[in-house]
């Protein structure tokens, strides 16, 4: 659950689901066989599908089984490594989960989630090694990270977190979107696209 006014991103809370791991790639995360499909509205249902599955196809004891109601995931380090595929936080965001805090992300899909308005927050390894097990204690406990002040509250607890100044610039001015953004600015994309000499002849935007 966001607080927001518009599109700014201030936190997110919910139940946490704790994917344990170094290096979890962005295969791991969506495998690239689903990412034929033209649209993302199925991605949800193949967020680590392979992961979650034993070799008959049964569902495993993966965090993701067991943790269904997750809406932040705690991870460890660089988390979402691979290839750039925006896939992997369409996969996680139509999963159910609105934020993530981890010891590191890679760049690339730290943007990519950036650009869906999911905070990517950073922490030590003893922090996070903390969070996950409160969370594994208590799969019901409340976290809120809040992408103002940098903090997560876990229960009654609140432990410092980092989110880099322009994810956080992003978030709380509400630009992260910046698909929206260009469309808000319409006429001015008309007026460069206008002044482009090889855009000459060429339909309106």
């Amino acid at each position: 659950m966001s607080t927001a006014t518009d599109k700014t991103v201030t936190s997110v809370s919910g139940p946490g689901v704790p994917v344990r791991g170094n290096d979890i790639d962005t295969d791991q995360i969506i495998p690239a066989r689903f990412m034929k499909e033209v649209t993302f509205d199925n991605m949800g249902d193949y967020a680590f599908y392979d992961a979650r599955r034993d070799d008959d196809g049964n569902l495993n004891d993966h965090p993701i089984n067991h943790y269904p109601n997750g809406e932040i995931m705690v991870v460890n380090q660089n988390f979402g490594c691979g290839s750039s595929r925006e896939h992997a936080p369409q996969a996680l965001m139509r999963w159910g989960i609105d934020g993530l805090i981890g010891e590191s992300f890679a760049e690339i899909f730290a943007g990519n989630c950036q650009a869906l308005g999911i905070p990517t927050a950073t922490a030590d390894h003893e922090t996070i090694e903390w969070i996950m097990e409160q969370v594994e204690a208590d799969p019901a406990l409340e976290l809120t990270l809040d992408v103002e002040a940098e903090t997560v509250t876990v229960g009654d607890e609140t432990v410092d977190v980092t989110i880099s100044d322009a994810q956080r610039e992003a978030l709380l001015q509400g630009v992260w979107d910046t698909t929206a953004l260009m469309k808000s600015y319409m006429d001015e994309v008309q007026e460069t696209a206008d002044s482009v000499p090889y855009l000459n002849g060429f339909a309106e935007c």
